[in-house]
């Protein structure tokens, strides 16, 4: 179910966000939850860059192929 937040905004920012909204053809609500949205989308999951180094790293690709060998084989390790 839907919940209903209240949040405090500086003057100059609730301008800014209904200047946006507006040329959204959107509601202040709904363009903030929309940006919100697309950011966390954004941060929750790696760029091409970064997915490049991940790939080059060798250490780091056996140690996820160790892994996922681990969970195939139901290893359990104990961490921390």
């Amino acid at each position: 179910m839907p919940k209903t937040i209240t949040i405090r905004l500086p003057d100059e920012r609730y301008e800014l966000f209904k200047k946006f909204a507006e040329i959204d053809n959107r509601t202040i609500s709904n363009f903030i939850e929309t940006a919100t949205a697309r950011y966390i989308e954004e941060i929750k999951y790696v760029d091409e860059f970064e997915m490049a180094e991940i790939n080059s790293n060798e250490d780091l690709q056996k140690s996820l192929k160790r892994g996922r060998t681990d969970v195939k084989e139901n290893r359990k390790r104990r961490v921390g």
